[in-house]
């Protein structure tokens, strides 16, 4: 039995903010090609509002993940957070939502980084925690409110909203793990200085030999560990920089568009970062049968990508209206232009007299 076997998740959760920017208003304003939202499969993405970041967000998803987990906060031994928006530079934000879910003090709690793939980093190692006996259950939250250099291409989808996971032992659980297989290089695709307002990217280095490399070796090595195929999987779930890659990467592996379309939510809302992937298998999970089997891919710039397989089992029909689903979420949306926007995201430096 690999070590993932032993282990599933309890409960799971998202939240998307209620503002909605059309990428055509942002192609208007900065004098974009018209089709560079078309190209890229993207309507619209999701602001945070002006009293939200990564923080509200995250205890958003992460109480809907209670909630369908039906334990008690106290039994969390451990709450880890992964985000590249962190509201404070210096102060953890995992004990912040701790503390508000009423799971402090007993408990561990830091904030994990590795781009969009630290909630993922974090998941694979809370597997292996929980798997080992020292916690019972684990809370892992992605959460990001996204930026991205005004006028920059990267503004068309830096979006917002979190997802959160239970994991804790294999019974009882709504879904549990098979297997996961990280694959890791230094490669500099997107960074972001110390005291810099916004990231910067290798444009050339997006797709190859970032994206795509990473992700489609990490689901090889997945394949060769337990000699799964993609006939095996009845959804596949790629980190969704954009609304195309996630697509194409599944075309390179075997994968048909009917797997990957259910959980492919950046077309709705952009690019949520350190929810981006894990959005999907929360959508998904709100969806899917017993015994179906999950593909999850996320990736990370940086970079690195981990590949999971995930079988639902009968307790995710019990659990998944117990909180609002992703679909909820997707239709509780208000339309805001590129003034609002910047407002929301202090885009604006206000002049003092």
């Amino acid at each position: 039995m690999n070590p993932e076997e032993k282990t599933g998740i309890l409960g799971w959760g998202s939240y998307i903010p209620r503002w909605r920017l059309p990428l055509a208003d942002i192609a208007r304003v900065w004098g974009f090609n018209p089709k560079e939202p078309e190209e890229l499969n993207v309507l619209e993405k999701s602001v945070a509002g002006v009293d939200e970041d990564s923080v509200t967000m995250g205890w958003e998803a992460a109480r809907n993940a209670l909630k369908r987990a039906g334990i008690n906060p106290r039994e969390i031994g451990l709450v880890w957070f992964g985000t590249e928006s962190k509201p404070y530079a210096v102060k953890p934000s995992a004990t912040i939502i701790a503390e508000a879910l009423d799971i402090t003090p007993d408990t561990m709690a830091t904030d994990w980084e590795f781009a969009c793939r630290a909630a993922s980093e974090a998941l694979r190692a809370s597997i292996g925690v929980v798997a080992s006996g020292m916690v019972k259950y684990a809370l892992i939250i992605g959460s990001d409110t996204a930026q991205a250099n005004p006028g920059d291409v990267l503004e068309f989808t830096a979006s917002s909203a979190a997802t959160a996971l239970i994991v804790g032992p294999r019974e009882g659980a709504a879904a549990f793990f098979e297997a996961s297989y990280t694959y890791v290089t230094d490669t500099p695709d997107f960074w972001r200085r110390a005291h810099a307002h916004y990231p910067l990217h290798g444009e050339a280095f997006t797709g190859e030999p970032a994206y795509f490399h990473h992700i489609t070796n990490a689901v090889k090595g997945l394949f060769e560990r337990t000699g799964l195929k993609p006939d095996d999987f009845d959804y596949a779930i790629f980190h969704q920089p954009n609304g195309t890659f996630p697509l194409r990467v599944g075309r390179m592996l075997g994968f048909p568009k009917e797997k990957i379309l259910p959980g492919l939510v950046t077309p709705y809302i952009g690019n949520s970062y350190n929810s981006s992937a894990l959005i999907g298998l929360s959508k998904v999970l709100d969806e899917a049968k017993p015994g179906q089997r999950i593909l999850l891919a996320p990736f990370g710039s940086g970079a690195g990508s981990d590949a999971y397989s995930i079988v639902v089992t009968e307790e995710v029909v019990h659990r998944r209206e117990r909180a609002p689903k992703v679909s909820d979420y997707l239709q509780r949306k208000q339309l805001i232009d590129y003034a609002l926007y910047a407002k929301y995201r202090g885009l604006i430096d206000r002049i003092k007299g």
